[in-house]
């Protein structure tokens, strides 16, 4: 079977071929969010939108996701679970209904793309770290004369993003920070692990 295949390959650690990281700098250094990331796989496979955070103990990557909704139980009309009310009829939704997680807070953000696996995940975090600290050492260099690069994707993106939302996932962060200190042997998984972001410095 090919699931079977791909686990076997798998064991042999991670293959993870990067061929091109794109960082774009945010403009404001304070802003907590501090780059934008584009990666490209082999040459043939690019993931966009994935951020830089600046967190209590360091930078650390956050994968591309989406805003969780859900349906209106009167017109079935979509919101995001932040909403109060449905944009198309009005009626009031129950501010508790987005799901939580295990420390009871809402989740209100899911990955659109991560790694797997742990051996992926920490070169993944290596590679994306190492590339936006080269930037931001190209751009103290040239100073006033630093020009950012021109990504097509990523020049329309906001360099604002929702402090909720930072919030999140600096817990998701620390959540996962805890879950690893508990784990018998360093860089192993367990079920149902949340992926997500990758912390600086992590091994």
């Amino acid at each position: 079977m090919i699931h079977a295949a791909h686990d076997d390959a798998s064991k042999s650690g991670p293959r993870l071929h990067i061929t091109e990281i794109r960082v774009k700098l945010t403009e404001d250094p304070r802003n907590k969010l501090r780059a934008y990331c584009s990666v490209t796989i082999q040459d043939a496979f690019v993931v966009r939108d994935l951020k830089i955070i600046e967190g209590a103990k360091g930078p650390f990557v956050a994968m591309p996701s989406r805003k969780l909704a859900d349906h209106c139980p009167r017109c079935n009309h979509k919101n995001h679970l932040r909403a109060a009310y449905c944009n198309q009829c009005g009626n009031q939704l129950d501010p508790e209904r987005a799901p939580r997680d295990a420390s009871g807070r809402s989740r209100l953000h899911a990955d659109l793309a991560h790694p797997i696996n742990s051996p992926t995940r920490i070169e993944l975090h290596k590679a994306v770290v190492r590339a936006f600290l080269d930037e931001v050492e190209a751009a103290q260099s040239a100073g006033a004369a630093y020009k950012p690069k021109d990504f097509d994707d990523l020049d329309h993106l906001s360099e604002s993003t929702d402090d909720e939302y930072l919030e999140e996932l600096e817990r998701r962060q620390e959540e996962r920070d805890r879950r690893r200190r508990a784990l018998p042997q360093a860089g192993s998984t367990t079920a149902g692990q949340q992926p997500g972001e990758l912390q600086a410095g992590s091994s």
